[in-house]
């Protein structure tokens, strides 16, 4: 797809564009209304190709919980699989979409490689995620962004004392999720390992805080982010940070969302998630 109209999208999705003028200047850069609305099924995320991993699969438990958080009670999405082993916990944190059925879907990915994974939704201070996808992303700009992080801090400490759980808590984020991801890695000591996916990174001031080892993914073709990798790396080789950064080339913004047809792309997806399973599991299991 043009990349062009992919980054009319990027400012659609990620910096608030007005939908109107999204839609006028995709029409222009398509050449037609016609072609602009045939475009947009491509570009919209499908929620019918969200479950990779059935709802109801043998292997797991599966249930929506609250946990206590700094604005109150966080409704979350949680999943591990059917035993009576202890394992370590991993938080997943969603994009500016909110918790939808897709990262529930990632969820339980991560419960079958044989974490304790919750995925909290952000928006609870709010209501809870809408089904509109646009709505849920003008409600996460209005979130309080400290607030926000202390609620996933409190994420960190309910998987941390749980008693199906080692006490060992790593986190992996997406696009939003992802910066969250860089975030929590600053602000808490309760992570002992941080995956963000495509992140806005940390003020560069704020690196030498950091405790927990960091994977880092990052998309080729994504230019807006990726602008605050150079000043980012430079503090994390400064400060001693255990990192490790790999950049997919060719791959665009939210590549391991396989329900955007427009910038899914599986082999990125497929060599991030090895790389993140391999990299859970060397930092959380003892």
């Amino acid at each position: 797809m043009n990349q062009e109209i992919i980054r009319l999208h990027d400012h659609y999705i990620e910096e608030g564009m007005d939908r109107r003028d999204f839609l006028k200047k995709l029409t222009i850069l398509t050449g037609g209304t016609a072609s602009a609305l045939a475009f947009l099924p491509m570009l919209d995320y499908s929620h019918a190709h969200a479950e990779t991993i059935s709802r109801d699969d043998p292997r797991l438990n599966t249930d929506y919980l609250d946990y206590p958080g700094k604005s109150g009670n966080i409704r979350a999405y949680f999943a591990r699989k059917k035993t009576e082993s202890k394992q370590p916990g991993v938080i997943v944190i969603h994009e500016n979409r909110g918790l939808n059925p897709h990262i529930e879907d990632v969820t339980r990915r991560m419960a079958l490689e044989g974490f304790t994974a919750l995925a909290p939704d952000a928006l609870s201070p709010m209501g809870g995620t809408p089904f509109d996808p646009d709505e849920a992303r003008d409600l996460i700009r209005k979130l309080d962004s400290k607030q926000t992080v202390q609620n996933f801090i409190a994420a960190a400490q309910y998987l941390k004392t749980h008693p199906k759980t080692t006490g060992r808590v790593g986190v992996i984020g997406f696009c939003w999720g992802g910066g969250l991801a860089n975030q929590l890695a600053v602000q808490t000591q309760d992570i002992q390992a941080s995956v963000p996916f495509y992140g806005m990174q940390p003020a560069a001031t704020d690196v030498p805080k950091i405790k927990s080892a960091l994977l880092l993914h990052y998309a080729g073709l994504d230019e807006r982010i990726n602008k605050g990798i150079p000043d980012y790396e430079a503090a994390l080789k400064s400060a001693g940070i255990d990192y490790k950064l790999y950049m997919y080339d060719g791959a665009n913004h939210a590549f391991h969302n396989d329900t955007s047809a427009s910038r899914y792309n599986p082999d990125a997806a497929n060599l991030a998630w090895k790389r993140t399973i391999e990299f859970l599991s060397e930092k959380l299991i003892e």
